[in-house]
């Protein structure tokens, strides 16, 4: 997100109210880009907002710009979603809304959701205006109609496009191209070219320029591949749970190329890719126009046998997926059965809890019920219960963890490329890099004053565990992007309890907004402990 003011301070204390004389010639921009056209890029959308402001005699004064984001849904979009609270918080020096055409505001699915956040801007005084429209949005008739039906248009665009993009992911794979997601341990990327010819084996991170390039999988280094057999052995002969594979892979420092240890779901992950006999497999999961994700019915499935080269056998496959099989049939719930399970609990109880579902044994595992319905509070709505304490800051927790791992991995991943090394020490939740400097990854979530400011709240880790460097990364307000990072050395210039406002300070001496120079750092120190 984007958010300038001419005069430099996005943070007045005291702005002009909506309406007033001096912010009557006074303009915010809104500009958005996802991927699909240039002619969107935010210059050529800020081109046409500047010419049309000119033509007015009004002064653009703020801007609000959401690069790569899609415009189907509100969420993600940190930039609207800032506009829209500013405004009806009162708290903004213009009155106009300054937007290149109908679907850069949006391509809602609902075509009211558009109107409805053009509404509320209008309501607190502040028109919105589209600027490469043929029509000006004044509330008459032919405006009203010809804005209703570019939105429902702009919505049938998505819908289209959507499926465009999943028949030409299909035809892909058909043709025995990768579609997304990361390599399987035991496997490697190949890029090739429109003639499929080979270009190189990427690495972990890296991802094609061209878009006329292809990736492809190949056999990995042999040592993997052994390590591999060598788990399915393990699976099948031995009958090894993948609770005791991956404790002695960890053991023994057998870890995956992005240094992040062995963990049960990505051991089970692996028994049941059909990548690793050489079969492509795709649409399993479906979340269009960024639904929810649902697992689809097999025979929706698009499968290509013999794609590329397996590293499996494939009898020995096909039995670890017999074992698999059986087992899910022995402990396999459906979601009405896990409903009536958890109704009954309502029942008895009066409440529900994860310590109460934990607590009884007969219910499945609160984890389940989370990967099952997305959360446990959408569990809890479908048994007709509403939690009286509010559920979201636990689900932001969640969301958290998972940002922590990908921060992670992503530091892990550059720095191997870039010739450092870097390892993930579980027991004591640090990053050693060069095997000499200790890395503490923390996620500060945003909050909310009383006041309606901003802070971060950054706190000590245990004291037998002290970290070289610090890494704090801040969250956006939405809680669902990384803003910034804070590299502190060590913890000593920092009291048990830091806050962070939007005001950097003395601290801005620490911020980075990305993580390149701490990986540049470890790949220095590497070259100069070679040399």
């Amino acid at each position: 997100m984007k958010l300038c003011a001419e005069d430099g301070n996005t943070g007045m204390a005291c702005l002009n109210r909506a309406g007033s004389e001096a912010s009557r010639h006074c303009a915010a921009a809104y500009v958005r880009m996802s991927t699909e056209h240039q002619q969107y890029s935010t210059c050529n959308q800020m081109e046409v907002i500047r010419s049309f402001a000119r033509l007015r005699n009004w002064q653009v004064v703020r801007e609000y710009s959401d690069e790569g984001k899609s415009g189907v849904k509100m969420r993600g979009r940190a930039a609207l979603s800032q506009l829209i609270k500013d405004v009806m918080a009162r708290n903004v020096n213009f009155s106009h809304i300054l937007v290149y055409d109908v679907s850069r505001w949006g391509r809602f699915l609902d075509p009211d959701e558009a109107a409805h956040y053009e509404f509320l801007c209008r309501q607190a005084g502040v028109a919105v205006h589209y600027c490469a429209e043929p029509f000006e949005n004044d509330g008459g008739l032919n405006s009203t109609v010809v804005k209703d039906f570019k939105r429902a248009m702009a919505a049938e665009y998505s819908r289209e496009l959507s499926v465009k993009v999943f028949c030409g992911a299909v035809r892909m794979i058909r043709m025995g191209y990768k579609q997304g997601g990361s390599a399987v341990f035991g496997l490697r990327r190949m890029l090739v070219d429109h003639n499929g010819l080979p270009k190189g084996v990427l690495t972990c991170g890296q991802r094609k320029s061209l878009q006329t390039d292809r990736v492809i999988y190949v056999p990995g280094p042999e040592a993997e591949i052994q390590v591999v057999r060598w788990i399915f052995e393990m699976f099948v002969n031995e009958r090894q749970g993948a609770t005791g594979i991956v404790r002695r892979l960890n053991e023994r420092g057998l870890l995956p190329e992005s240094g992040r240890p062995w963990g049960i779901c990505r051991m089970r992950s692996l028994l049941e890719n059909e990548k690793l006999i050489g079969n492509l497999v795709y649409a399993r999961t479906a979340s269009k126009l960024r639904s929810r994700l649902v697992p689809n019915p097999p025979e929706q499935w698009v499968r290509k046998e013999h794609a590329f080269e397996g590293i499996v056998p494939r009898e020995l496959f096909f039995k670890a997926q017999e074992i698999i099989a059986a087992s899910r049939k022995k402990f396999r719930f459906s979601d009405e059965s896990m409903l009536e399970k958890m109704s009954a609990v309502l029942k008895e109880y009066g409440r529900l809890s994860t310590r109460l579902l934990l607590k009884i044994r007969k219910t499945p595992h609160p984890r389940t019920f989370r990967l099952r319905f997305g959360s446990l509070v959408a569990a809890y709505q479908q048994v007709g219960f509403t939690p009286r304490h509010d559920c979201r800051p636990l689900e932001i927790t969640t969301r958290l963890f998972k940002i922590s791992r990908e921060v992670i991995a992503g530091i892990i991943g550059q720095s191997q490329r870039l010739g450092a090394t870097a390892t993930w020490n579980g027991s004591h939740h640090l990053l050693l890099i060069n095997q000499e400097l200790r890395v503490r990854v923390v996620i500060i979530r945003h909050n909310h004053t009383f006041h309606g400011t901003s802070r971060w709240i950054l706190r000590q880790q245990r004291a037998d565990a002290k970290p070289d460097l610090t890494v704090a990364a801040r969250m956006d307000p939405d809680n669902e992007h990384i803003l910034d990072y804070y590299l502190f050395p060590g913890m000593e210039i920092i009291p048990q309890t830091l806050q962070l406002s939007g005001l950097c300070g003395f601290l801005g001496a620490y911020r980075f907004s990305t993580l390149d120079f701490l990986v540049g750092m470890a790949a220095r120190t590497k070259l100069s402990q070679t040399i």
